[in-house]
This record gives C-alpha cells, structure tokens and sequence, in this order.
C-alpha cells in the first residue's frame, strides 16, 4: 500500500510527533505531513499514518496514539509516546533506509531505542522529570530545545505553527540521523579495534590507523594487558592512556611523569625521542611528527608503566 498521508495533531508540536515525522518522512518522502484534529482525517484509511492523535493504537491500522486509556506500554510496564510507538514498528526499515549493514540493523535499533527513544517517552509522558538533570540541564534535554522552536504565544499569524513544525524537522532530523551515524560509526570501529588488538597479541600498545572509539571494543575482548593507544592525526601521530572505567578518569596507566607538560625541544630533551611534540600536562596524551617517534615514546611509556 502507498503511504500518501502522514497525520498528526494541528496547533503546538513536541518532541514525540516531530522525531515521529523524520521517521516517516524518511520512509515515504512522497507522503504530505497533515496537521489536523478533524475527525475524518485522524480516522484510519488506506494510504494514511495518524500518529500522537486519534485516541487509538493499531499499528496493523496505521494509528499510533498514546493518549487513551489503558495506553500503550512497553513490556517493561514503561509507557510509549508516539516516537516509541513509530520507532518500535519502523525502526528497523528506516536504519535500513540509512543503509546501516544488516548484521548491525537490530543491534543498532535496540541502542537507539534505549538511548534516544525512551528518553523521550518517559518525558512526554511525565514519567520523569526534566528538573532531574538539574535545574542548569533542564532546559537543555532535546525535548526542551526542540519545543523552543515553537512559536511564542502571542504571535498568532494565520499558519504560524505549522511554519514553526516544517523548520523544526529538518533540525530533528539532523539529532535523529547523527545519533544513528555514531552508532553505526562505532559498530565499524568494533571491528577495527578488534583486528588491531589480535594483532598486538601479547604487547601492551593498540596500533589503530585512525582515531576512533576503541576503549568498548578493548573491554568487550578482554584485553587487559593493553596500556596505550597510538594511530595517526593528521600529519602527527598520537599516543593516548585507556581509562580504567567509564566513571573514572583514572587511567590503566600513565604517560611518564617527566614529559608533564612538555613541548618541541624540552620533550625531546626529557624523553631522549627526536621528534616528540608534546605531551598534556594530565599525562594521557602525547603527540610526535612521525610514527617511529610516537612507537619510540610508546616503548619508553610502557617500560615505565609496567616497572613500577
């Protein structure tokens, strides 16, 4: 069946029905966006998605509303908005639209319907609060920011909030589709980190092309041993720490506590390597202009590290 209509509730928007629209939009590009509450028009029929309206969930009838009593709740007893409701039922076909790699399509969808999705859920619902974060924070959760672009309430001009619903998708989407893109970014990395770490073997240094998430796929293999990073920026090459938790800024180990701080001629100096840079004063990164000074550097740092 060809989707022509995609309908939504008229008047002001929120998070839920906006993230909705950039998932139905992105499957039916042909479809036109109706904001309504007449009754013929939230009432299903062939060709018509309503979505946050109508006072029915049917998802086999193109209705997704989560207003009415009992509504819908995740098997968890946690409750849908709209978005959850869409993503739950289009997820997986729009991650396939972004062309995500079919191995990655559920594993990716479950992330995001945790990370991203139920957030918004629990917010439109009132299931948690906003001032949680803080009162600095509150303002700032995605809802807030994307509800800011609605229209302020005294201006009334004829059309003025779906105008304010038609500038703000494109904003959405760009939230929805850079969230999808890391993730998928870092299911790539995976794989990159993990053949990198196979072939490090029993050394204590990850050598990895190019920058890239790599403290994940190191806990997911198990590989304590290794101490530091290097790969190549730019012109210069790098040497970074691998943080003992998620919750820490301690590292597995640090850079020497000689080059603390040091630049050009006095790291060279302190680390007896032609070509060291620098190294932060935190000690959890250094910097050389060549990979034979950076893997010197990386020799010296481990020797310190697993002396002590």
């Amino acid at each position: 069946m060809t989707i022509t209509q995609l309908v939504t509730h008229s008047g002001g928007f929120h998070a839920d029905e906006l993230l909705s629209s950039v998932i139905l939009t992105r499957l039916f590009p042909d479809a036109t966006i109706l904001r309504s509450r007449e009754m013929a028009l939230i009432t299903p029929a062939a060709g018509r998605i309503i979505y946050d309206v109508g006072g029915d969930f049917d998802a086999e009838a193109g209705i997704f509303d989560h207003h009415q009593r009992p509504n819908p709740l995740r098997e968890d007893g946690q409750p849908y908005s709209s978005f959850g409701l869409i993503w739950a039922h289009y997820g997986h076909d729009y991650l396939r639209a972004l062309d995500v790699p079919e191995a990655d399509v559920n594993a990716i969808h479950d992330s995001f319907d945790r990370g991203f999705v139920l957030p918004i859920d629990l917010l439109d619902n009132g299931a948690v609060n906003a001032s949680e974060a803080g009162p600095l924070f509150a303002g700032l959760t995605l809802p807030a920011l994307l509800e800011s672009l609605k229209p302020v309430f005294d201006d009334r001009e004829e059309g003025v909030d779906d105008r304010a619903f038609a500038a703000a998708l494109p904003i959405a989407r760009a939230f929805v589709e850079a969230s999808i893109r890391r993730k998928a970014a870092k299911f790539r990395a995976e794989a990159m980190v993990l053949a990198a770490i196979d072939a490090a073997g029993d050394g204590h240094v990850l050598d990895l092309p190019m920058g890239m998430p790599f403290r994940g796929p190191v806990i997911k293999a198990g590989a304590d041993h290794l101490l530091f990073v290097i790969h190549p920026r730019g012109s210069e090459w790098t040497l970074t720490t691998i943080r003992s938790g998620d919750d820490t800024f301690e590292n597995r180990a640090d850079l020497p506590v000689a080059w603390a701080g040091l630049k050009d001629a006095a790291l060279e100096e302190a680390s007896g390597v032609q070509g060291a840079k620098f190294c932060h004063n935190g000690r959890f990164i250094a910097v050389a202009d060549s990979r034979e000074a950076i893997l010197k550097m990386a020799d010296i740092a481990v020797r310190e590290a697993t002396a002590a």
